[in-house]
């Protein structure tokens, strides 16, 4: 009868702490909404004294230091500051004489204790993709890349450690783990692109650390294809791309790369062969393309 009581009593202790972290989440997520610092250092206190083995708290420790840490400013300027910046016209004349943008900028001290939180909730709880993930991201936003890598890097190996059980927000399983982590990457690896040629480099050590553990990625061949590709190096590039192509025979964006690889290694029959696959298997913007370069290696006899 004492045993019973016993297990009562320590089911009933899980069970209140759990409704305290809920109730802990759910107030922190009002206060950060309403950008109630002060109420929110304030809770994260109490918090951690009531519960300070829940992840939660880690990863909410980490959005209210990031968070802290930005801070915006609107400027007027000759050139454009961001892909967002409004351009200023004068009436009746298209051409820009100024620009209205935002310059985002972060507080390094508040910054850097929002990772040290994170980097706590991932060491304690190692199969939460999403701290992982939001360090990735605030690591973006600051454009350090290096870092940004070096943590895509240890998602990926890590995935081989747990066989890809990841966890997600409260503790809940990711659906089709393997599929999810791996896109994330792909989007993470996008935006290096978009960052610049400089960063070629992060998306070829992305690419083969994920080949390393899952060969048959289509989408890292092709992105250790492009790194060539920036490079001019299109007989390693093309390595990479028949490879992907016999995983993916309709995929028309390997496809087009090989074209295009072939294009400019002046192999005209080859990139015909493969801009006429574009045209089969490509989308309107990707057919109309590869129609145009069709047009253009046919008439440079």
């Amino acid at each position: 009868m004492k045993r019973l009581i016993l297990i009562t009593v320590l089911m009933l202790v899980g069970l209140l702490q759990s409704i305290s972290a809920q109730d802990f989440k759910t107030q922190f997520k009002v206060l950060f909404n309403k950008q109630d610092i002060a109420g929110q250092e304030k809770l994260l206190q109490t918090w951690e004294k009531s519960n300070p083995e829940d992840p939660e708290l880690y990863v909410s420790y980490f959005n209210f230091y990031i968070n802290k840490s930005r801070s915006e400013t609107i400027s007027l300027t000759t050139k454009p500051i961001s892909k967002e910046s409004v351009t200023l016209t004068k009436e009746n004349d298209e051409k820009a004489v100024a620009y209205i943008g935002s310059r985002v900028s972060f507080n390094k001290v508040d910054f850097d204790k929002g990772i040290s939180y994170i980097n706590k909730g991932i060491e304690k709880f190692p199969n939460r993709l999403d701290m992982r993930f939001g360090k990735v991201f605030a690591l973006g936003q600051i454009l350090d890349y290096k870092g940004f890598t070096n943590e895509i890097i240890k998602a990926i190996d890590y995935s081989d450690v747990n066989k890809n059980q990841w966890l997600w927000i409260d503790n809940k399983a990711v659906n089709e783990p393997k599929k999810f982590m791996l896109s994330a990457v792909q989007d993470y690896v996008a935006q290096l692109y978009d960052a610049g040629d400089e960063n070629a480099e992060n998306i070829k050590i992305i690419a083969e650390n994920v080949l390393k553990y899952y060969p048959d990625s289509v989408e890292n061949l092709s992105n250790l294809a492009i790194f060539y590709m920036i490079k001019k190096d299109y007989d390693n590039a093309l390595i990479f791309l028949l490879k992907a192509e016999k995983l993916a025979p309709t995929d028309f964006i390997v496809l087009n790369n090989i074209a295009f690889c072939y294009y400019n290694k002046k192999d005209k029959a080859n990139a015909i062969k493969y801009y006429e696959l574009v045209i089969k298997y490509g989308d309107e913007a990707a057919m109309s393309y590869a129609r145009q370069k069709m047009k253009e290696l046919k008439e440079n006899k």
